[in-house]
C-alpha cells in the first residue's frame, strides 16, 4: 500500500483548525491532514475578557484539537513545536513528547499567527502584563484580586490609590473589551472587600487615535467610548505610551499615569520561524498571491493572522480576525483540493459579516450588513456569534449556562493558584524559617 500524502499544517487556531477540519471532508484518497500545534488546544482569543471578568471558566474558551478532528487515516495531530522547515526536502522537523521528528509533507501551510510584542515601548516587557493566551487572561484576574487584598491591608491614602488604577494600553477591540471586563469585575468584587471604597479602583484606556476602535465607523467608537465613561471607565485619547515602569505609565507629552497594573494589548510580532524561511513579507506577516499561496515556493501556503491575505471583494487586506480567519481557511481548503486535481485555484473573496466589541456587562457596539447597533442588542450578537462558532455541542451549552448564570450572579473571586503539595510545604517552612533566623542573637566574629 502506498504512503499517504501529508498536507501539513501549522498552528492550531481558528485558521489552522477550520482548514483541518474542511479538508477531512473534502481530500481524495490517498491524502492525509497532519496538524502541528504546540497546545492540544485552540483558544478562542476574542473571548479572553470574559475569563479576565469570570464570565466563563478557562476552559470554557479553549476547544481540544483532537475532539475537533475526526482523526482516524483522515487527519492526524502532533502535538510539538516545530523547529525548522525544509523547503527542499519539503519536510517539518517538530519536537514532540517523543523526541525531534520528521514530517514530509506535498503541502504545507503556515497558520501560526503572531505573538505578542512587548518591545514597542520602553519598559513594555518588564511591567506590562499582555493578553494573548489564557493564561495571560488568568494572571490579570489574580493580579486584580491581589491588589485588591492588598489595598485593604495598606494604610497610606496615594498608595492605595495606584493599587486601584489598572491601565489599558490600546483602545482597539482587545482593549475596550478587557477594560470593560476590568470595571465589571472590580465593581462586583468591592461586596466582598468592605474596606475598599468603590472611588479607589479606577480603569484607564490609553489610545493613540482620536477615537476608540478605529476599525468600526465612528459613531460606534463614540458609543463604546460613551458607555464606557458611564461606568466611570477613564478614556484617554489621542495618547501614547513613552515609557512604562513600575510606578505606571509616561506619556509623550511627558505626563504620568500613576498605576500598579498596566495591561498591554497592542503590538505583534512574527513568529520566530519567518526568519529562516525566504519567504516575501510586508509589515511583519507573509505576503501570498491572491489564492493564499506563497510567491516562489511550490506547497507552500499562509494564512490567518501571520498572512497578508488580499480580500478580492475589497482589494484591501484582510483583517486578523476570527471571521476572515474561518473564510480564508474555507477558500484555502478548496483551493489545495483544486491544486492536488490540477485545477485552478481562486483568489480569496469575502464579504465582511461587521464586526463588533463589547464594553462590559450587558454593553456593547456591533455594525453588522450596514446596521449600526448599540448597547444591549449589540451585546446580545457579540455573544450569539461567538458561541456559534465554539465547536461541539456539549461546549456550547456549558458556555451559554455560565453566561446565563453570570448575568443573575456574582462573579467568582477565587484566586486560582494551582499550587502542589511540595510547592505548598516549601512555602510554608520558608517564613518559619526566617523568622527563626530573626530571632537568633547575632553572632560576632
Amino acid at each position: 500500500m502506498p504512503a499517504e500524502k501529508n498536507i501539513v499544517i501549522v498552528g492550531g487556531g481558528f485558521a489552522g483548525t477550520t482548514l483541518a477540519r474542511s479538508l477531512e471532508r473534502q481530500l481524495p484518497q490517498g491524502w492525509r491532514v497532519v496538524l502541528v500545534s504546540e497546545e492540544s488546544y485552540t483558544t478562542f482569543n476574542p473571548m479572553l475578557a470574559e475569563v479576565v471578568g469570570a464570565s466563563v471558566f478557562p476552559e470554557h474558551v479553549v476547544a481540544p484539537i483532537r475532539q475537533m478532528l475526526r482523526g482516524g487515516t483522515r487527519s492526524q495531530f502532533v502535538m510539538g513545536r516545530v523547529l525548522s522547515i525544509d523547503p527542499e526536502r519539503r519536510c517539518v522537523r517538530a519536537g514532540t513528547l517523543a523526541g525531534i521528528q520528521d514530517i514530509r509533507y506535498e503541502h504545507l501551510v503556515l497558520a501560526f499567527g503572531t505573538r505578542a510584542n512587548l518591545d514597542l515601548v520602553p519598559g513594555l516587557a518588564d511591567h506590562a502584563l499582555p493578553l494573548k493566551l489564557v493564561g495571560d487572561a488568568m494572571f490579570i484576574r489574580n493580579r486584580m484580586l491581589q491588589r485588591i487584598a492588598r489595598i485593604e491591608l495598606e494604610t497610606d491614602p496615594a498608595v492605595r490609590r495606584r493599587l486601584g488604577h489598572f491601565i489599558v494600553i490600546g483602545g482597539g477591540f482587545s482593549g475596550v473589551e478587557v477594560a470593560g471586563a476590568l470595571a465589571d469585575f472590580l465593581r462586583g468584587a468591592t461586596r466582598y472587600y468592605p474596606r475598599v471604597r468603590t472611588e479607589e479602583l479606577q480603569v484607564t484606556v490609553i489610545e493613540g487615535a482620536d477615537r476608540l476602535l478605529v476599525e468600526l465607523p465612528k459613531s460606534l467608537g463614540l458609543a463604546a467610548a460613551r458607555s464606557m465613561l458611564a461606568r466611570r471607565i477613564e478614556v484617554r485619547l489621542n495618547a501614547r505610551a513613552a515609557e512604562v515602569d513600575a510606578g505606571g505609565v509616561r506619556l509623550a507629552t511627558g505626563e504620568n499615569i500613576a498605576g500598579a497594573t498596566v495591561i498591554c494589548t497592542i503590538g505583534t510580532r512574527p513568529n520566530p520561524l519567518l526568519e529562516a524561511l525566504p519567504v516575501p513579507r510586508q509589515r511583519g506577516r507573509i505576503e501570498t498571491a491572491p489564492d493564499m499561496s506563497v510567491p516562489g515556493m511550490s506547497g507552500l501556503w499562509a494564512l490567518g493572522d501571520c498572512a497578508l491575505v488580499r480580500n478580492g471583494m475589497t482589494q484591501q487586506f484582510a483583517p486578523p480576525t476570527a471571521q476572515f480567519a474561518v473564510a480564508q481557511a474555507r477558500s484555502l481548503a478548496r483551493n489545495i483540493v483544486a491544486a492536488i486535481e490540477g485545477r485552478a485555484t481562486q483568489a480569496f473573496r469575502h464579504e465582511s459579516k461587521g464586526m463588533m466589541a463589547t464594553t462590559g456587562h450587558l454593553k456593547g457596539v456591533a455594525s453588522v450588513f450596514g446596521l449600526r447597533l448599540h448597547g444591549l442588542p449589540a451585546w446580545l450578537l457579540w455573544r450569539a456569534y461567538y458561541l456559534l462558532l465554539i465547536p461541539t455541542a456539549g461546549r456550547k451549552v456549558r458556555i451559554w449556562l455560565e453566561w446565563t448564570w453570570s448575568m443573575f450572579f456574582a462573579a467568582d473571586i477565587t484566586h486560582l493558584r494551582f499550587t502542589r503539595t511540595n510547592e505548598a510545604d516549601a512555602e510554608t517552612a520558608r517564613p518559619a524559617v526566617e523568622a527563626l533566623s530573626k530571632s537568633q542573637p547575632q553572632r560576632q566574629p
